[in-house]
């Protein structure tokens, strides 16, 4: 690349305005990877960037996008970026009020769905969503007229007339300019809108690329939610300023056998991925056997990145002794993710790698981790308030505790922040689960656990006059606490309640417990909040129970 860009938008150009033949990104047909060259993508951006800008998406403009990882998606992002308007992708597995928040919250403009799953969470939402909305669709779906949605290919547009736009953009966008909007979980429950600027992308993109010196003869598989910008800064930004390869995996459920037909030479992913991977292999007894892991992960595979979540010191262990090694890697939503990088040249057990190049690290007088530099937000949309909290002169508090040592490697202790982060790296706000369980008449207290693990559980504090009524009913067990219809009726409860939230927000088992959460144990502030870490403690063996009863992995 002749210069360093300043925008996604330029760093794209620079790609997509050479012709060129040589394979970009791979989608899976049939049983095969088939590529799409460079010049095919430009073409494809250009159209899309013509018929958004015929739909009136202009400057400034937020364009929201409600999809899982498809071609598509890839498609409208850079799209996107040459309109000089703002991203704002939202996760698939969102319930449809989450949906609906981050749409009137963003005061988007323009929605683009991927398929009939995703349509028919906006149809029920109806007069609630903003006036003169475009809807506007990937494939075709059933009773697309109830929200006036139009399908983007049927749509005219010029590759020419986009390229004559994108040029125009590239010419005038400032490295300050609002690229995307990102909706995090905070520790109250109510989402914040993260403000990412060109700068704060590019520049966290290439600092990565140089930090691993990544170059066009690297093949990756992108099997992490494009909507999080783990992925999207390091799979996808890094993939455009590299000029390397990226297929897209089928699902979730495939990224296995996706290894085996595209052969990735590197992949980044969450540890509960990399653990799974270990576990499958320790199921067929294969996990000593030599390139075991090597084989599983696609013949070529280097090394893996890992990110999102604490990686396990088993993990790293196994994954090093088996010559692919997993490089561990720190970050959040407001740092664009990257604070610092393991990397071929430099990595440590349990450490999450050093500061990239430009990104400025040190501990606050309690052990938090403070970062300042071109990665960190400049703030909170449409909420000042929030931003003030976490950013003090251009200090960014990352909310969670750690050290650094003398060579500047970084190791994270704990979390500061009351947020759960799964064992899949997806951000939950315990508060806000909590306050939806206990509005039920049925539940006096419950509190949320899953920090690190691969799904929720919980304690809960039934209303003991009411759950003997059903216990009395059915004479088992004890009491109410150690009643299994009971326990099951609860879950049945705790389920109903929890409809509004997505997938990965669900509590998948609970515990009844007999006495409630009190000061006088210390689980209680005297404000009433919740002592989590003393709960936990209490009931550590009761939390392990709910874990060892089911396969982490299911």
């Amino acid at each position: 690349m002749s210069s360093k860009p300043q925008t996604i938008a330029a760093m794209a150009w620079q790609r997509l305005a050479q012709p060129s033949e040589q394979p970009a990104l791979f989608r899976k047909h049939a049983d095969e990877f088939q590529a799409t060259t460079w010049q095919q993508l430009a073409v494809d951006v250009l159209q899309t960037v013509d018929r958004l800008h015929r739909l009136g998406i202009k400057v400034g403009d937020r364009v929201a996008q409600l999809s899982e990882n498809r071609y598509e998606w890839i498609v409208a992002d850079l799209a996107i970026h040459f309109l000089r308007a703002i991203h704002v992708p939202i996760h698939a597995p969102l319930a449809p009020p989450q949906v609906l928040f981050q749409i009137q919250h963003s005061q988007a403009k323009a929605v683009l769905i991927s398929n009939q799953t995703q349509f028919d969470k906006l149809t029920p939402l109806g007069d609630k969503l903003p006036d003169n909305l475009h809807v506007i669709l990937f494939e075709p779906v059933e009773h697309a007229d109830t929200l006036n949605a139009v399908q983007l290919n049927e749509l005219a547009g010029s590759a020419e007339s986009g390229r004559n736009i994108a040029q125009r953009n590239v010419d005038t966008a400032a490295t300050e300019d609002i690229a995307s909007i990102l909706y995090t979980s905070g520790t109250t429950g109510e989402p914040k809108g993260v403000i990412l600027t060109h700068r704060n992308l590019v520049s966290n993109a290439i600092s990565t690329v140089e930090a691993f010196g990544m170059n066009q003869h690297v093949r990756r598989l992108c099997f992490l939610p494009l909507s999080h910008i783990f992925a999207r800064t390091c799979d996808l930004y890094t993939w455009l300023a590299a000029g390397c390869e990226l297929a897209l995996a089928t699902s979730r459920d495939t990224v296995l056998a996706d290894c085996q037909l595209f052969q990735p030479t590197e992949i980044n992913g969450v540890p509960y991925f990399y653990d799974r991977v270990w576990r499958i292999l320790k199921e067929h007894s294969a996990d000593q056997t030599p390139g075991a892991l090597k084989q599983i992960l696609g013949s070529k595979i280097h090394h893996c990145c890992s990110g999102g979540a604490a990686l396990p010191d088993h993990v790293f262990d196994y994954y090093q002794q088996q010559g692919v090694p997993i490089y561990q890697g720190y970050g959040l939503s407001e740092t664009s993710p990257v604070i610092s990088l393991s990397t071929p040249n430099a990595f440590r057990r349990s450490a999450s790698g050093t500061a990239i190049k430009d990104v400025q690290v040190r501990l606050a007088e309690d052990g938090e981790i403070l970062t300042k530099g071109p990665h960190v937000m400049p703030g909170y949309w449409h909420n000042d308030q929030a931003t003030a909290e976490v950013i003090q002169d251009g200090w960014f508090s990352t909310g969670d505790y750690g050290h650094i040592d003398d060579d500047g490697f970084i190791f994270i202790t704990g979390r500061k922040k009351e947020l759960i982060v799964t064992a899949a790296g997806k951000n939950v706000a315990p508060v806000l689960l909590e306050s939806l369980l206990t509005e039920d008449s049925l539940i006096d207290q419950a509190m949320v656990i899953g920090d690190g693990r691969s799904f929720l559980t919980a304690l809960v504090v039934p209303n003991s006059q009411l759950v003997s009524l059903h216990h009395d009913q059915h004479h088992t067990g004890n009491r109410p606490s150690e009643c299994e219809a009971c326990r099951a009726y609860m879950q049945d409860i705790v389920n109903g309640r929890l409809e509004c939230v997505s997938y990965h927000e669900q509590v998948r088992k609970i515990t009844l417990l007999s006495e409630p959460f009190s000061i006088e144990k210390a689980e209680l502030t005297p404000k009433l909040s919740l002592r989590r870490e003393v709960i936990q403690q209490h009931f550590a063996d009761a939390i392990e129970a709910m874990y060892r009863k089911s396969n982490e992995g299911e």
